[in-house]
């Protein structure tokens, strides 16, 4: 998370999962940590190749803005993009409209807290494996009935506590008689 005094910034390094010919994005949250309209704008080493949207805005006192970076997949996993998020204080009740290139200029003595953002490429999330881990194949992890109504596993177990249980009630109740 970033430590700047306008905007917290998650996360600081752009996951995008890797995924061939489709269009891949990533989220990133601002929170407003002043009691101040902060305006921000996204910047990227490589703006023909992403859609960042809203790319500027008015993050509110206290509050948090999503912005989403989207790209197409590139032919090999090599990234060395970044993307730099600016800040600045703006009047209270300020809108996205208002924003310009110079309340981010810096020679103009506008105070403009600056962030750097890496982007990183990462393997999609695999689906969950239908055998779960340490278990051999075609073996349940759990009892189960098969369709002739034979239990196996845990379900065994249980039906012959059962069983022995039933046993052991007939017994005491036959000593009873």
């Amino acid at each position: 998370m970033s430590t700047g005094d306008l905007l917290d910034i998650e996360p600081l390094e752009l996951k995008f999962p890797f995924e061939l010919k489709k269009q891949i994005s990533c989220s990133l949250q601002l929170s407003n940590k002043t009691d101040s309209y902060v305006a921000f704008k996204v910047k990227t080493t490589n703006p023909k190749k992403y859609c960042v949207r809203p790319n500027t805005g008015i993050v509110m006192p206290r509050s948090t803005c999503d912005v989403m970076a989207q790209k197409e997949s590139p032919p090999d996993m090599q990234c060395k993009d970044k993307f730099l998020l600016q800040s600045v204080k703006v009047n209270d009740g300020a809108s996205p409209k208002e924003i310009s290139a110079e309340m981010f200029n810096k020679e103009a003595g506008h105070v403009v807290e600056e962030c750097k953002l890496r982007v990183v490429y990462v393997s999609p999330p695999q689906p969950p494996s239908p055998v779960p881990e340490g278990s051999e194949e075609g073996s349940s992890p759990r009892g189960s009935v098969s369709e002739n109504r034979n239990t196996n596993g845990s379900d065994f177990s249980q039906v012959a506590r059962g069983f022995t249980e039933r046993a052991e009630a007939q017994d005491k109740s036959a000593e009873v008689k």
